[in-house]
């Protein structure tokens, strides 16, 4: 028999592990050998974001509705929820009574408590004390996958990294009770990343970040890095936040950074500090050239980003515009691109008097080169809608250039005027978004930069673009048990794709063809757009006949002997077009096209 060793259920967890492992020592085949080595790359390869996973402040749960949040300006500002803490308990309009704070409004998530534990494998025990920022990871890592059209199960095994920004965790000092082990891994920091990377089986990097404010917009700059480096072929990365205690509201209330009605009024001359908000969101990125290959659709491309620190500015907590200026010209200086080549820039944008002055004039000093009036910078941030996300509001940012490319507009900036007088706006080549502004596909390739600066003085910087051009046509079917069943299908696909005429054709072809049952009635509709797709579709529902198919061939070079017998007998119009070319042909052969495609 084998001698096992004691640690088998350690190195091989579960019994198809134990078994492969077996069969190795008992067939003189041992596992255990080096992983292949991740394929070369550049490293200044662009990097493409696959996909999506998010909750954010109104009701926004995948890009689309967050696009409708920030287009239509929603109002997200509401009472600190009962679950969260006592409000009445802290509250004190005075800005500066020793253990209150004068917010009791800002953007949160709805219902944060409810979560499948059993869909993760978690047991009751282990998920009552988890913060609720490990469950939100969990579902955003879970979307952000089957958005990319990954299957999550796939993944174990593999070289997938995980980068999470995140601050310290509220929850554990929420509950109450004796502290035991579950309380130690539902609360710790290193877990919102490890958990992520042990539920999926992943074996890339996984890393906890915490940069304050920056750090998720860092942990996809480490992201990026991973790939280019070959750590990891397929990454997840973004960050999370969750305010579940009120000591950190009291210890903002007594530096005076929290606006009192608990809304960012970005570039306004009536900012006064900004609104704290809820969120999670988390991207799927993969090197460029292996999404190509993978036919992935990409939602946008990471060009290049930079990331730095204050130094010894005037003060521990205070930005720093000669910082700023050095990330954003690095990140430009990486990405290969000069300043005129962005169209817009996500600003950080936290509505404070201070902040505000600074950031736009750093940005100016770099993104203005080149520019005048014509084609100034545009400003904008999603947190005069959603609030400051504070450990998630870099990858909010991101989640919103995301959302733009896809429905080709930029949304108005709200909260922003009267404008700050700090800020020489009529000397300056930058504008604020003011109204909702086209920025659709063209000859020029659009362009965001996305900026996030943590208050301990680490900042980011990040340049996105849109994906490249790709006009493929895809096939968008339809099925069902009779031909009835087949347009009634086609009509629901075309309502659908009419009411989101910015879907990605090839997600709705491949959950089309993938993701339904293929009954024995059946009908396709090949198209290169939306519209394409709509027009073949309601083809289909109102049982419009579809065009003759005339003759299809490879074209690759294969033939035999009378494979033109047929139709040069049965299509007067194939032999009619033969006998004009074998006269054209007959000047300069001596023999017979029409009997060699008869054989004769």
């Amino acid at each position: 028999g084998a001698t096992t060793p004691r640690t088998l259920v350690y190195d091989h967890p579960n019994i198809t592990a134990a078994a492969h492992w077996l069969l190795g020592e008992l067939l003189g085949t041992p596992d255990g050998a080096a992983p292949a080595p991740a394929p070369a790359a550049r490293r200044d390869e662009p990097l493409a974001i696959v996909g999506v996973g998010l909750r954010m402040p109104g009701g926004a749960h995948d890009l689309d509705s967050l696009w409708q949040v920030l287009a239509e300006g929603r109002d997200t500002v509401g009472e600190i929820p009962a679950d969260r803490f006592d409000i009445d308990a802290y509250y004190d309009p005075a800005p500066d009574t020793d253990g209150t704070t004068y917010v009791r409004h800002g953007s949160f998530l709805d219902d944060v408590a409810t979560f499948d534990a059993a869909f993760f494998g978690i047991s009751p025990r282990e998920a009552d004390p988890m913060d609720p920022q490990h469950r939100l990871l969990l579902e955003a890592a879970w979307n952000s996958l089957e958005s990319a059209g990954i299957r999550p199960g796939d993944l174990r095994e593999t070289r997938t990294g995980v980068f999470v920004g995140a601050g310290a965790g509220e929850y554990a000092a929420h509950r109450a009770g004796t502290p035991d082990t579950y309380t130690l891994t539902g609360s710790l920091q290193s877990f919102n990343a490890g958990r992520l990377s042990y539920h999926l089986g992943l074996q890339g990097p996984a890393l906890s970040v915490d940069t304050a404010c920056s750090s998720s917009l860092v942990a996809l700059h480490l992201a990026a890095e991973a790939l280019r480096g070959g750590e990891c072929d397929l990454a997840l990365a973004g960050g999370v936040q969750v305010l579940a205690d009120p000591g950190s509201f009291v210890a903002l209330s007594r530096s005076h950074a929290l606006a009192p009605d608990g809304r960012s009024k970005t570039f306004s001359a009536e900012a006064d500090g900004y609104g704290r908000g809820e969120g999670v969101g988390l991207v799927a990125v993969m090197r460029l050239s292996d999404a190509l290959a993978a036919d992935r659709e990409i939602l946008g491309v990471i060009r290049a980003g930079a990331v730095n620190h204050d130094g010894a500015s005037s003060g521990i907590t205070a930005p720093n515009g000669t910082s700023q200026q050095q990330v954003i010209r690095a990140a430009l200086h990486s990405a290969g691109l000069t300043p005129t080549d962005v169209d817009y820039v996500e600003c950080h944008g936290t509505g404070t008097p201070l902040g505000d002055p600074i950031e736009v004039q750093a940005l100016a000093a770099v993104y203005g080169q080149g520019r005048d009036a014509a084609t100034a910078l545009r400003l904008g941030t999603a947190k005069s809608v959603i609030g400051h996300l504070e450990s998630a509001a870099g990858i909010a940012g991101v989640c919103k250039v995301l959302a733009a490319l896809r429905h080709g507009a930029l949304p108005a900036a709200v909260h922003s005027t009267p404008r700050n007088p700090n800020i020489a706006w009529d000397e300056l080549p930058v504008r604020v978004v003011d109204e909702a502004t086209p920025w659709e596909r063209g000859d020029r390739v659009r362009r965001a930069g996305v900026s996030s600066f943590g208050i301990s003085g680490t900042n980011a910087h990040v340049v996105l673009e849109e994906a490249p051009a790709r006009r493929s046509a895809v096939p968008v079917t339809t099925a069902g048990r009779d031909e009835a069943a087949v347009r009634e299908q086609a009509a629901r696909w075309a309502d659908w794709l009419e009411a989101h005429p910015a879907a990605l054709l090839a997600g709705v072809a491949a959950t089309a063809a993938r993701h339904r049952t293929h009954f024995d009635h059946r009908a396709a509709v090949v198209a290169t757009s939306v519209v394409e797709a709509v027009a073949g579709l309601r083809g289909v529902a109102t049982g419009e006949p579809p065009g003759e198919v005339v003759f299809v061939y490879p074209g690759q070079g294969s033939q035999w002997t009378s494979m033109g017998r047929a139709l040069l007998a049965e299509s007067a119009v194939f032999a009619e077009t033969v006998a004009a070319c074998e006269a054209a042909l007959g000047r300069y052969t001596d023999w017979s096209l029409s009997a060699v495609l008869r054989g004769d």
